[in-house]
């Protein structure tokens, strides 16, 4: 008769065994679905914050520099609970003559520079001739916990909205 080897019958140690193997695949999945859910959450506050930006100043006739700082604070109220440090935020009027060109009227800009031209394409009918619109830009630098691994993540959204109470928003 055939005897069997002693360790193929010795289960005592499957389970340890098994959640060696099982339990880092587990938390790589569970720190993973925690910052893609962080990511999600941060990409959203970055429309909103870039819409508000548009809304804010699209309202207005004038804009000074200090209400364009303002402006620029309720965009960092809602980025919170995120950095507004990693923000930067450019808001800029865009006027275009008879003929169709397009010029930077005005830029106010937070953590960054100002726009000195316009962006390479605007989507059709956004800007038809002889009018203006407010163009928002924001570039989020957003750091997972995990950026060891994967490097920060630039989140990037802009906004158009058309003046609403005047022809152009004015700089003063």
């Amino acid at each position: 008769m055939l005897k069997r080897a002693p360790f193929l019958e010795n289960r005592s140690g499957l389970a340890a065994v098994e959640f060696a193997l099982i339990a880092p695949v587990m938390i790589i999945m569970f720190y993973g679905a925690v910052e893609l859910s962080s990511a999600v959450d941060c990409n959203a506050r970055v429309q909103r914050a870039v819409s508000t930006v548009a809304d804010l100043v699209s309202q207005e006739t004038t804009l000074s520099t200090s209400d364009a700082g303002n402006v620029f604070l309720a965009a960092n109220a809602v980025l919170i609970p995120y950095a507004s440090s990693n923000a930067k935020i450019v808001v800029t009027s865009l006027v275009s003559d008879a003929t169709g060109k397009v010029t930077v009227d005005w830029s106010e800009a937070q953590n960054t520079g100002k726009r000195t031209s316009p962006p390479a394409t605007i989507p059709a009918g956004i800007l038809p001739a002889s009018s203006s619109v407010i163009y928002a830009e924001i570039t989020y630098s957003f750091s997972p916990a995990i950026s060891y691994f994967v490097g920060n993540v630039n989140l990037t959204n802009s906004f158009y909205a058309k003046p609403r109470r005047s022809i152009k928003v004015t700089h003063t």
